[in-house]
């Protein structure tokens, strides 16, 4: 009897099972425009229904489908969408909906080349294009030629003449289909020869290719765009217009060869040798941080003539001033407390007068950036704030000292907002600037020779004119020129310009990721070629295994890379960029950002480069400022 009683009770003393919200089906599939009816009910821990409950429906991918006040939903385009129901109790549940990829719609056909002459073959260039306009890449098409006897064509879309004259070739993929009409002419080549500009390189050299053809005079012809390959595993070769673009991760000898038509072939050969890396990377001084994690940082000459290195915090809410006119004995002069939970950037105006601080976590949610008047570079002191229209938190700043604008990355609104310092004491918002889009996410802005270049995370980089004048932009009033998006999910962090090319790095940090233990990084860094600004190509990859890319500089012809915990990576970004660099040998030096004053020990979280004065300036999520020096050996007479 006693232990029925104590049963009893115990089970009275139970906590009351909440009530589930169940929503039918938990999923499901959806074609682009179609609807799809969800319900949802509230039930007691008896599996009966609830009564007089109020339920809510959202959508958290607003941009792929929508729902209705009734749950119910509509698909818009391609993709994976996430729901939530929710009840007046505050019961959630979440659920998605496929929208499946849409079928061939439209095919576009077009040949590589002005000409294709009997004995020789072009490629066709295909588009296939569901009817919302994307364009499917990996589409299977089959490919058929109307006269065999004028041309033929293989299932990889190559179109090989055979005798002067007209045919059509057609392309075929599930429904779509298109036409071409393809003219041979006469060929006066008798014989072919590759020309190229290097037999012997080194290992992360390109070298391009190209076929001529001889004439029965021992005339030049010229406008062939052979099939080009090479045997081994260690190089690749691969088009770019009539040439042929070769690059070798390893030494060895490599055939190269083109197929110029169904009974014309050529090749040659590349000898390739292990490229050489020359330099070394030497800490030259310290300034270290072992209490508090440490953010980005900005090296500069102050009014006074001495140098200082500003480098804020993560987690905190101070930004710190180094003397490193000394830069083998850097000297903590001041610090900037202000109300933010980080300090994300540290940006200094062209004429070092005035600095920028972002700030994020505010304790009164008024957040923005705060400007700093540098005329005692050593104690700055707050000059005015900046919150009003920026309020939800800045992560990253770059400064117009020609214009006196700042452009700031806000969270709240994943735009570019534009603000005037003319009047330092008094900024204001002049402007912003955003992609067309609900969900969307901006994590830097860099200008370089008046073009804005911003990250937009899963949507790529995005080129704006904020001066260049080539699309009418100006600084004021920017105006897009290019959006670059990976072929696969993104995470663009940020970017820097040089040359024809814009290094663009992915940021991944793992679930569920914590500021005081190792956090494994991954990312990259991709090389687009942006010599055709409308129209920019990734040409080329750095990347360090296991570990991640974050923010970098370049300066002649060096690529300064704070890689997390791979440390800080120096690589050779000189000539013509093709391939993985990394595997090429093109890294000439690193150093490992770790010591005894960590936050996290033997762990080195690498925040990016500037270079000063001849040193590389970064800091260290867990150990503050680092200053290196990269040298090339003494020749010897």
């Amino acid at each position: 009897m006693k232990l029925m009683l104590a049963v009893a009770l115990f089970a009275t003393n139970l906590p009351a099972q909440e009530p589930e919200l169940i929503v039918q089906p938990e999923t499901a599939e959806v074609e682009v425009d179609s609807r799809f009816q969800f319900s949802a009910r509230l039930v007691d821990a008896g599996g009966v229904a609830v009564d007089d409950v109020v339920i809510r429906w959202f959508a958290l991918s607003p941009d792929v489908a929508t729902i209705s006040e009734t749950g119910e939903v509509t698909a818009l385009v391609p993709g994976q969408a996430r729901f939530a129901a929710r009840t007046d109790q505050r019961q959630t549940k979440i659920f998605t909906v496929t929208v499946p990829q849409l079928p061939a719609a439209d095919i576009r056909l077009s040949v590589d080349g002005e000409t294709l002459r009997a004995g020789s073959s072009a490629q066709l260039l295909v588009q296939v294009r569901t009817r919302l306009g994307v364009e499917l890449r990996d589409q299977r098409v089959r490919f058929t030629a109307g006269d065999g006897n004028i041309a033929s064509v293989d299932e990889t879309g190559r179109v090989f003449g055979r005798n002067p004259g007209r045919t059509v070739v057609r392309a075929v993929s599930g429904a779509a289909s298109s036409e071409i009409e393809v003219e041979v002419l006469a060929n006066q080549a008798r014989s072919y020869r590759i020309t190229q500009a290097a037999t012997e390189v080194q290992t992360g050299d390109v070298v391009r290719l190209s076929v001529e053809g001889v004439g029965a005079g021992g005339e030049v012809v010229e406008g062939f765009r052979p099939a080009w390959s090479v045997g081994g595993m260690g190089a690749t070769v691969e088009p770019d217009g009539a040439q042929g673009v070769f690059v070798a991760e390893s030494p060895g000898v490599y055939r190269v060869t083109a197929l110029i038509g169904e009974n014309a072939v050529q090749s040659t050969t590349i000898s390739v040798v292990q490229r050489e890396t020359q330099g070394e990377l030497n800490l030259v001084g310290r300034g270290p941080a072992s209490q508090h994690h440490s953010a980005d940082m900005w090296a500069f000459e102050g009014v006074d003539g001495r140098d200082y290195a500003y480098i804020g915090t993560f987690a905190y809410d101070w930004m710190k001033a180094w003397d490193v006119t000394d830069p083998a004995n850097p000297v903590l002069t001041d610090s900037v407390q202000v109300d933010a939970r980080r300090i994300n950037d540290v940006k200094i105006h062209p004429n070092s007068r005035i600095g920028i601080i972002t700030r994020e976590g505010a304790s009164s949610r008024r957040n923005g950036i705060v400007l700093l008047d540098l005329s005692d570079p050593g104690h700055p002191s707050i000059m005015s704030e900046y919150t009003e229209t920026v309020t939800g938190g800045v992560h990253n700043v770059w400064i117009d000292g020609d214009n006196d604008l700042i452009y700031a990355v806000h969270n709240g609104t994943s735009e570019i907002h534009i603000i005037d310092i003319a009047d330092p004491a008094n900024p204001a918002e002049i402007g912003r600037w955003g992609i067309d889009k609900q969900s969307k996410s901006l994590h830097d802005v860099i200008v370089q020779n008046g073009y804005a270049y911003l990250s937009y995370w899963n949507d790529g980089i995005v080129m704006l004119d904020v001066g260049a004048g080539t699309h009418g932009g100006t600084p004021r009033e920017p105006q897009f020129v290019s959006q670059f998006e990976y072929p696969v999910a993104n995470n663009s962090h940020t970017a820097f310009r040089y040359g024809r090319y814009l290094f663009v790095g992915d940021e991944v940090f793992p679930a569920g990721w914590n500021v005081d233990q190792p956090i494994d990084a991954r990312g990259y860094v991709h090389v687009v070629d942006y010599i055709d600004i409308e129209n920019p190509v990734e040409v080329a990859t750095y990347e360090v295994p296991e570990a991640g890319a974050h923010n970098f500089w370049v300066e002649n012809d060096l690529l300064y890379i704070g890689y997390y915990q791979a440390g800080l990576r120096i690589v050779d970004v000189s000539g013509e960029l093709r391939g993985d660099l990394y595997a090429q040998g093109r890294e000439v030096a690193s150093l490992r950002t770790t010591d005894e004053n960590t936050t996290v020990a033997n762990w080195s979280m690498t925040f990016g480069a500037q270079i000063f004065k001849g040193n590389i300036y970064t800091g260290d999520l867990n150990s503050g400022l680092w200053i290196a020096k990269y040298s090339l050996p003494e020749l010897t007479p």
